[in-house]
């Protein structure tokens, strides 16, 4: 989840896909917030080691862009 700011699912989606090579971004799904200051993405992929899942999670939350990451 992240601001609803220009570029924002982009910066995401690149995110996920280097560390998820065969990630569809066509699946990403989004939700704004109540107000509409908010997105939230959610990114489905198959996950090959639990050493990936947690590098993507430290990349995602090191974005400046990134709000949280569930």
């Amino acid at each position: 989840m992240g601001a609803r700011v220009d570029g924002f699912a982009q910066a995401v989606v690149g995110v996920v896909q280097e560390h998820a090579p065969g990630f569809d971004a066509a699946s990403v799904e989004m939700r704004l917030s109540a107000k509409g200051n908010y997105l939230a993405l959610t990114c489905t992929f198959r996950a090959v080691s639990q050493a990936q899942v947690d590098a993507l999670y430290r990349a995602l939350t090191a974005h400046p862009m990134v709000k949280v990451v569930l």
